[in-house]
């Protein structure tokens, strides 16, 4: 299957699938991980999501050799945990290589902001020499806030490729700053759990709207369109690279048989959003801790379910 890219066009200029394979969440406890990033391959997935706090970096490293899929043909992402004493973003990531079995990494990201408080640009320093080492194709930050993003902003040789965060139409209004900025700074926006409301959050006010949609995108296709691939549709249509999971292979086909339904329409686009600015929820810590959505225009609705 082709996969669709994106071009960091601001940045470094390489290219990013978008959509990729996470390795956290519904693999942490898998006992047959390596079995199921193997078949992820196999589906179509190229692009594969990893991190030190996820602890499954060398089952993805095993999956990848286990494939047979060249490495030219694979973009490999990963994040570092909280650094030890003595421990730098750069002995993290040769941390991260060894397991993975890979001499560099396509992207590299720090996890999160509230792991560094006070050290960013120090943190970010290191960042860029992984990233001129070659250890790093392209270096980037998850759950940077616009603040998160200026302080390492002020004196950065590179800027940022990608921004990591939880992204869906119920945390759509509050993003709304830092994804305004991203478009200033040429940062692409990586989503993780798009998909929340329709799996954590059923009967909510997007339900019977993404399932209208879903009708129609169904009847114009000529095949079956599921709630899950029309808000994946959403978000790619605002070039956001989606990263998603599963353990089962006709849903990994699915995420990534996306590509080929036709797209949603400027309303259906603003439709969804109106739907997710009645309820404001989030579903990740991450997000809860990274971001000030006291200003978010739901919060002042007083639907913030932080």
């Amino acid at each position: 299957m082709t996969i669709p890219t994106f071009h960091l066009r601001v940045n470094d200029g390489t290219k990013i699938p978008n959509i990729a394979f996470g390795t956290g969440t519904a693999l942490v406890h898998q006992e047959d991980a390596q079995k199921i990033l193997e078949c992820a391959i196999a589906n179509g997935f190229t692009h594969f999501d990893a991190a030190q706090r996820y602890k499954n970096e060398a089952v993805l490293g095993a999956a990848i050799k286990a494939s047979g899929v060249p490495r030219s043909s694979l973009f490999v992402s990963t994040k570092f945990a909280p650094l030890q004493v003595g421990q730098t973003a750069k002995t993290a990531l040769s941390a991260s290589l060894e397991k993975l079995g890979l001499e560099y990494v396509d992207l590299y990201l720090v996890h999160a902001p509230s792991d560094h408080v006070g050290r960013l640009k120090e943190v970010w320093k290191v960042m860029e020499e992984c990233k001129r080492e070659g250890l790093a194709k392209s270096i980037g930050v998850s759950n940077f806030g616009v603040e998160h993003l200026q302080e390492i902003l002020e004196d950065a040789e590179f800027l940022p490729c990608v921004n990591q965060l939880e992204v869906h139409p119920y945390m759509w209004d509050c993003l709304q700053p830092v994804m305004a900025f991203h478009k200033e700074h040429g940062i692409i926006t990586s989503s993780f759990g798009g998909l929340s409301p329709l799996f954590r959050a059923p009967g909510g006010p997007l339900d019977p709207l993404i399932e209208r949609i879903r009708a129609r995108l169904e009847a114009t296709r000529g095949k079956p369109v599921t709630s899950s691939q029309v808000l994946t549709k959403w978000l790619q249509q605002h070039d956001i690279v989606v990263v998603t999971t599963s353990t089962k292979a006709d849903r990994m086909r699915e995420y990534v048989d996306t590509g080929d339904i036709l797209e949603l329409t400027a309303e259906e686009m603003e439709e969804i959003e109106s739907a997710g600015a009645e309820r404001h929820q989030a579903f990740f810590k991450p997000t809860k801790y990274s971001f000030n959505v006291g200003a978010s225009a739901t919060q002042v609705r007083g639907n913030s379910q932080l």
